[in-house]
């Protein structure tokens, strides 16, 4: 029995299966349970579960069910509740949610996290941290379109001309690509910068002007970026202040798995802003890229003349739920389909992807940086590996 639940976390408006996607398990031969409700704030009715084969619950019972499928990770007394081999699927922040985790290897609950699918062109189907990026990426430019006073594209009229906005993305990952994209379509002029080596051939793809600083690439594993040191992120914030003034909107977007994201833009570079300029940190939610923002608030920074506007982005792919949850749960259920052999939960872990995506398993932390981190705070009931 693989169950569907309802979020409970405030502002968490996707879900982890839709219509389609039931149908999609079921025709693997699963039966599927879907919480009442749980749907409802993405736009997926309840009745439209039931057309697909699900059968309603008022409630999950988490002893009752083979396959809990979730978005934001599980409490540690939701994991705690489930029985000795239940399989979760879902988004499990394993360098944030240590409690949980904990809570996994102990209940013996075999977890996959989804931010630990392998990033290699056979699991593509399956990644959700980029499927979220490109939701987040386009909710950002939208959201600075609503607050810039003025035109994004450029408008030749009889009473004059209006210049296209100059928009500025620090981070060109998959949200910050589609960030470019979006704000292209939209008729603004944009540039971009990433560290990565391969981030100047990817802006230009997406139509922006990418923006060489004299630093060397620092490329990490996976496609994402490695943390620049103290003194070589200085230098990147001092050559970057010159287009920070020149920007209308700004908009970063970079992240590092498991550290704090890292700080692009302080306040002393956002003062020679004009007035009305509006910043979108995507990142505020995990520390902030940029310098005051905070996540799910507009802050007013001073400038000379007058402010410009901070918005510190929180749960941006919650935003637009339909989609996200569309793309979401075709990652979970294309992972469940990995997984699922002659109609039964059958992992294979010679699979480089089910391993890699494996959190816990048989009262053992299976990610080896995770489990570094749980032994760091003496928490070892249990083997890890």
């Amino acid at each position: 029995m693989i169950a569907v639940r309802r979020e409970k976390i405030p502002g968490e408006r996707r879900v982890a299966a839709t219509p389609e996607t039931v149908q999609q398990l079921i025709g693997l031969g699963h039966a599927v349970q879907v919480e009442k409700g749980a749907g409802e704030s993405a736009g997926y009715r309840d009745s439209e579960y039931a057309d697909a084969g699900a059968k309603l619950v008022p409630t999950i019972d988490p002893k009752k069910v083979d396959v809990l499928v979730h978005v934001r990770p599980l409490t540690p007394a939701e994991a705690k509740a489930l029985t000795p081999g239940t399989v979760t699927i879902g988004l499990g922040s394993p360098a944030s949610e240590l409690p949980t985790v904990k809570a996994l290897r102990d209940a013996k609950v075999t977890a996959f996290a989804l931010e630990l699918v392998p990033r290699i062109s056979r699991a593509q189907s399956m990644d959700a941290l980029t499927s979220q990026a490109l939701v987040a990426g386009y909710r950002c430019v939208l959201e600075a379109a609503t607050r810039l006073p003025r035109f994004f594209p450029l408008y030749m009229t009889a009473a004059g001309t209006i210049p296209p906005a100059k928009v500025l993305v620090l981070g060109a990952g998959v949200a910050g690509l589609q960030a470019i994209a979006t704000a292209k379509r939209l008729g603004a002029k944009v540039s971009a910068n990433d560290v990565r080596a391969a981030s100047a051939d990817e802006v230009q793809s997406m139509g922006g002007t990418f923006i060489h600083l004299d630093l060397d690439a620092a490329d990490a594993s996976g496609g994402y970026a490695k943390e620049l040191g103290a003194d070589r992120a200085a230098l990147q914030r001092e050559l970057l202040t010159p287009h920070v003034a020149a920007a209308d909107v700004i908009i970063t977007t970079a992240q590092i798995p498991g550290r704090p994201a890292p700080r692009l833009v302080t306040t002393k570079m956002m003062a020679g802003m004009r007035p009305g300029s509006v910043v979108v940190d995507l990142a505020a939610e995990s520390g902030g890229n940029v310098e005051g923002s905070v996540a799910g608030k507009d802050v007013d920074v001073k400038v000379d003349g007058g402010t410009i506007t901070l918005v510190g982005m929180k749960d941006a792919a919650s935003t637009m739920p339909y989609d996200a949850s569309r793309l979401y749960a075709k990652n979970v259920a294309n992972l469940l389909a990995l997984i699922t052999h002659d109609g039964a939960i059958a992992p294979d872990y010679a699979d480089e992807v089910v391993a890699g995506a494996c959190l816990t398993r048989d009262g053992e932390v299976q990610h080896a940086p995770t489990a570094e981190a749980l032994a760091s705070t003496g928490s070892t009931t249990g083997r890890t590996k």
